[in-house]
C-alpha cells in the first residue's frame, strides 16, 4: 500500500476510468469531458465546501422552479451564453445565410396555420399596429415556395401568452406558408423590450453579479424547407434599448431590423443541405 498522498489529478483520473466499461461512446466523451472541467474549475478557484454547498442549493432552487410552463434551466443556460453558443455551432451556415440565435423556453408546438397576411394577434392589449412580411431564399436568390414560418412574440405587457393568464392560448402565435415567390406576410402588434422571468434563482444571481434581466424587443421565427437547414433566428428591434446588452447574448447586427412606420421587412435566406 502507497504511503503518498493521492493527488488531485490522480483523484480525477480514478473517476474518468470508472466509465470505460460504458456501451455508449458518445456519452462517456461527453461525461469525461464535463467531469474534467468541472474538477479544474474547481482547482483554478480554489471551491470552498461552503461555495459548493452554495452552488449544489443554486441548483436544486433552479430544478424546483421549473414546471409545464416554466423552465428555470433554460434560463440559466440563456444567461451564461451557453445557448447561443450551442445554437452556433449547431447552425453551421454558410456566409450569406440568416444567422441563427436562442430558441428561448417559450415556443409552443401546435400553432395555428393561418393564411398569408393574417394577424396573430388574438387578445387585444393595446400596441402598436405592425405588418411583418419578408422572404425567404436560397443562397443563389431562388425564392423558396412553400417554405414554412414559424412565429411568436410577447404582447405589449411584456409576456408571452403561456405567462399570462389574460391572453388566449396561442395569442401571437402562427405558422405561414411562403406564397410562389417566397414571401411571406402577417400581422401583429411592435413588440416591446421584456424581462425574462426574473422572480426565481436565475433573477437573483443576475442581480448579485451586478446584471440586469432584460432582453431587446423582438419577434421569434423558425424558418424551415424541404432541402435545406431550418434556422432558428429573431427579428430585433432597431429601436430596443437593449440591443447592446442583451440578457442571453443573442442580438446579432444582421438581425436588427426598423419597426417604425407599422411595418417591418425580414428577409431570410437558407443553406442547402
Amino acid at each position: 500500500m502507497s504511503t503518498q498522498n493521492i493527488t488531485p489529478a490522480e483523484h480525477v483520473a480514478q473517476v474518468l476510468a470508472s466509465f470505460d466499461e460504458s456501451k455508449d461512446p458518445r456519452l462517456v466523451e461527453v461525461t469525461q469531458a464535463a467531469i474534467r472541467h468541472l474538477h479544474a474549475f474547481a482547482e483554478e478557484v480554489g471551491l470552498t465546501r461552503d461555495e459548493w454547498m452554495a452552488g449544489i442549493q443554486f441548483l436544486t432552487a433552479i430544478g424546483q422552479k421549473c414546471d409545464d410552463t416554466r423552465q428555470e434551466f433554460i434560463l440559466l443556460s440563456d444567461t451564461v451564453g451557453l445557448s447561443m453558443l450551442v445554437e452556433m455551432m449547431a447552425h453551421q451556415a454558410a456566409a450569406g445565410t440568416t444567422e441563427p440565435t436562442v430558441f428561448g423556453p417559450f415556443h409552443v408546438d401546435g400553432a395555428p396555420r393561418r393564411p398569408h397576411g393574417a394577424s396573430i394577434v388574438e387578445t387585444e392589449l393595446g400596441g402598436q399596429p405592425l405588418v411583418m412580411r419578408g422572404t425567404v431564399s436560397s443562397l443563389d436568390g431562388t425564392p423558396l415556395v412553400g417554405a414554412e414560418v414559424d412565429v411568436w412574440q410577447t404582447a405589449p405587457n411584456g409576456l408571452y401568452d403561456v405567462q399570462d393568464d389574460g391572453q388566449n392560448e396561442m395569442n401571437l402565435r402562427g405558422i405561414f406558408t411562403t406564397d410562389s415567390e417566397g414571401r411571406y406576410q402577417f400581422t401583429t402588434v411592435r413588440p416591446v423590450d421584456y424581462t425574462i422571468p426574473d422572480d426565481g434563482p436565475v433573477g437573483d444571481w443576475l442581480g448579485a453579479t451586478g446584471r440586469h434581466p432584460w432582453r431587446p424587443a423582438h419577434v421569434h421565427l423558425v424558418v424551415s424547407a424541404e432541402g435545406y437547414k431550418p434556422v432558428i433566428t429573431h427579428a430585433f428591434d432597431s429601436e430596443s434599448n437593449y440591443l447592446e446588452s442583451d440578457a442571453v447574448f443573442g442580438v446579432r447586427d444582421s438581425l436588427v431590423v426598423d419597426m417604425t412606420g407599422g411595418e417591418a421587412v425580414f428577409d431570410v435566406v437558407l443553406e442547402p443541405v
